[in-house]
């Protein structure tokens, strides 16, 4: 029972830090002082040093040399590492489902999912939205699960344990821009693509797909970072470092697809 009752205060913790976090209740830099943290929580001391360690393992804060820890900033730079990671284990998921075969149900499964996206991309509602944001992670994760790999399972959630790192991070900063349905309408035809190369058993072609089809996250974090307002509104935003914030100047995204075959 005692057990039970300190994972619970852990869980509470930690659930409650990372929220504030990415709400921006605490600025890139903050010192998470324990005291206050306590107070504010309603958890001991040592259920919060469980909670602080656990958000710097998912990279939201960093230790300090003399301890205690700091709100993580980051890079621009950091966000596409994080994005292109992803593409690559996604990649590797793809190569395995398809050079090991999955069921036929896994297949429609997909196809399901794939074709209740489509239906949503141009209603700018944010019931609508995020029903699509749904469906786009569940296509994800049986993606990942179809490789039958719970090593590759672990390094992908250290991965999209970063706010932005996830498939679906700027979707939402971009509800309703006519650019962003452009790039959605790309992923519809990337998702196809996957399916199709994972039923033929097309491994190379499968991990080609998904690094693409990654990579149209970073047209989407540049479309977002032209638009401060609606970056501004997505979780975890403010702790990412954006020159365009003071210069007012970005590049156009660029926008790439591969056409299914």
């Amino acid at each position: 029972m005692a057990r039970s009752a300190g994972r619970t205060q852990i869980n509470k913790a930690l659930l409650h830090l990372r929220q504030a976090i990415l709400d921006g209740d605490f600025s890139p830099g903050e010192r998470m002082s324990e005291l206050p943290l306590v107070q504010r929580l309603g958890v001991s001391r040592t259920p919060l040093r469980l909670a602080l360690a656990e958000l710097e393992k998912e990279g939201l804060l960093r230790r300090l040399p003399g301890g205690g820890y700091v709100v993580q900033q980051f890079t621009q730079s950091d966000v596409r590492d994080a994005i292109e990671l992803r593409g690559v284990l996604e990649g590797t998921a793809a190569r395995f489902a398809a050079e090991r075969g999955v069921p036929t149900r896994d297949i429609y499964a997909l196809q399901t999912l794939n074709s209740a996206m489509l239906e949503l991309v141009y209603l700018s509602d944010a019931t609508a939205l995020e029903r699509y944001m749904h469906l786009n992670e569940a296509f994800h994760e049986r993606l990942l699960a179809m490789a039958r790999s719970p090593l590759l399972e672990r390094s992908m959630a250290t991965v999209v344990s970063l706010p932005f790192a996830g498939p679906s991070a700027f979707v939402l900063a971009e509800a309703g821009v006519h650019a962003s349905q452009e790039i959605i309408l790309i992923g519809h035809r990337h998702h196809a693509g996957l399916i199709q190369a994972i039923q033929r058993r097309q491994g190379a072609r499968a991990e080609a797909l998904a690094r693409e089809h990654a990579l149209l996250a970073l047209a989407n974090l540049e479309l977002a970072v032209s638009r401060r307002e609606a970056l501004d509104g997505m979780p975890g935003a403010g702790l990412i470092a954006l020159p365009e914030r003071e210069t007012g100047r970005s590049e156009p995204p660029t926008i790439t697809g591969a056409v299914t075959r």
